[in-house]
């Protein structure tokens, strides 16, 4: 039985781990103290049915990984380049529990920030800041990266590629901060770099520009030569420039924009097909007069050049800014809303993860009653390049007593990631994925790739139906169950 595939959305939440925002709550926790504080943050989104978390596993130069070239967090551990005190590898360990709960992890990488302040003596030896004095740039109150020299940039994909490489993420993701927005009579000092590197006769903010294209299409072409079903998806400012600038940007006097201030150009991107998905950070409220967000996300939704866009929500903005319309406890479901009529969005990602989960649980709630009442499947993806069609397999439904659970006689195609049942009354209801369907989304791991427990709320249900996705997120044709 074919299902309506449109009856997708991304429900995604930032979880920022610089300056220990979101998670973990300390560097010196314990390992274990840590994963509780996790499986709680997890728990929380999987019953708000949200689909997807958006993960910092790379601040400042640092990793929350074991990795070759970077030292490990002190956001982490404490301290920079100190170990956890644990067996266990942290992201391997964050994406298992991901997965077990239905949902995609997209890590999220800031690949330009050196260093979160200057106090540099609480960098490890091994910081590039130590290893590559020459690639830094000190402006503001941090040091970056300089984007302009050619081995920072392959200091950063191969910091991409070991992540893509050795680990089951679904998605690369890059934040707005490219280079850094502009601090008052500060120059970015990047000049020699532009003498020595820019190409027949480039203006400076031309070469910057190019500086990021060129990180970008690099980052697509390792993610896809490696793993072409990882996603790679960015979230830049709201704003790529306003109209004043240009005819074709939107009806905005924002202060800061993509283009003129960030040099970063996320119409190029989407252009040539070197981003699967842009969540751009509209945090707005509705007719907030410099930057609507109703303007942007009309805005964004015209300009998509055939990528998903997801709109970035604020409801760390609710109850505390100058902006007024965020006193209203009902702006975020608005919003979302408004999302849902315009064509061309399809989902919404939240800054941050402790936003709806230490405040704002009733703005949480009134989001899961209006608008995600049940669950949902994350956009799929089409393979850049001719991938094999999607395979049958066989499947049996076992009642045992008063279970019920999926069994599998054969192999499970490797290519297969989850399996979806779907229980209701009748086939029209799932067909159509209505929101009476109870939808119960298993990661296909060891322990389940023989079969599948059916949750005691689909017991009463006429019919069960089970597909599987792919790595892509492609569905399978459900095989039909009548319950008698």
């Amino acid at each position: 039985m074919p299902l309506n595939q449109e009856k997708r959305e991304f429900r995604g939440v930032w979880v920022a781990t610089v300056a220990n925002i979101d998670w973990p709550k300390s560097g010196n926790d314990t390992w274990e103290k840590q994963k509780t504080d996790f499986i709680a943050l997890l728990d929380y989104y999987e019953q708000l049915n949200f689909n997807a978390v958006i993960v910092q596993v790379r601040a400042a130069g640092d990793a929350f990984y074991p990795s070759n070239f970077a030292p490990w967090s002190r956001y982490l551990t404490g301290q920079e380049g100190s170990k956890p005190k644990t067996q266990e590898d942290p992201l391997s360990w964050m994406i298992l529990q991901t997965h077990l709960r239905g949902m995609e992890f997209h890590a999220w990488f800031n690949p330009y920030r050196a260093t979160f302040d200057l106090k540099t003596d609480k960098l490890s030896p091994n910081h590039d800041f130590f290893n590559h004095p020459d690639w830094m740039i000190k402006y503001g109150t941090k040091y970056y990266y300089n984007p302009g020299i050619p081995e920072v940039k392959e200091k950063l994909v191969n910091v991409i590629k070991e992540v893509v490489l050795n680990y089951d993420i679904d998605a690369v993701h890059f934040d707005d901060y490219f280079y850094p927005y502009k601090v008052e009579k500060q120059v970015f000092q990047d000049e020699h770099t532009f003498r020595k590197y820019r190409q027949n006769g480039q203006q400076l903010e031309d070469w910057r520009r190019q500086n990021v294209n060129n990180l970008v299409q690099a980052v697509h072409q390792t993610i896809k030569s490696n793993k072409p079903w990882v996603q790679f998806g960015i979230s830049p400012f709201g704003v790529w420039r306003n109209s004043d600038k240009d005819a074709t940007g939107s009806k905005t006097r924002a202060g800061v924009t993509n283009y003129d201030d960030l040099y970063a150009d996320p119409l190029t991107w989407m252009k040539n097909k070197w981003i699967d998905y842009l969540i751009p950070q509209i945090y707005w409220s509705m007719e907030f007069n410099l930057a609507s967000h109703r303007e942007l996300v009309a805005w964004w939704a015209k300009n998509n050049y055939n990528t998903k866009i997801y709109v970035g929500n604020s409801p760390y903005k609710i109850r505390d800014n100058a902006d007024l319309a965020w006193n209203d406890p009902k702006e975020i479901d608005k919003q979302v809303a408004y999302a849902k009529t315009i064509k061309g969005i399809h989902g919404n990602a939240f800054f941050s993860a402790q936003s709806f989960y230490n405040k704002n649980m009733d703005v949480a709630n009134l989001l899961k009653s209006q608008h995600y009442q049940t669950k949902t499947l994350s956009p799929a993806f089409e393979p850049k390049t001719y991938t094999a069609s999607l395979k049958t397999t066989q499947v049996e439904l076992v009642k045992n007593g008063n279970t019920m659970q999926i069994f599998f006689p054969n192999s499970i195609d490797p290519m297969y990631k989850f399996a979806v049942i779907y229980a209701g009354d009748n086939l029209d209801q799932i067909r159509s994925k209505a929101q009476n369907t109870n939808l119960q989304k298993t990661y296909l791991n060891d322990r389940t790739r023989n079969s599948i427990p059916l949750e005691a709320n689909s017991y009463n249900a006429k019919f069960i139906a089970i597909t599987f996705l792919d790595r892509y997120g492609r569905e399978t044709r459900a095989k039909v169950f009548e319950i008698k």
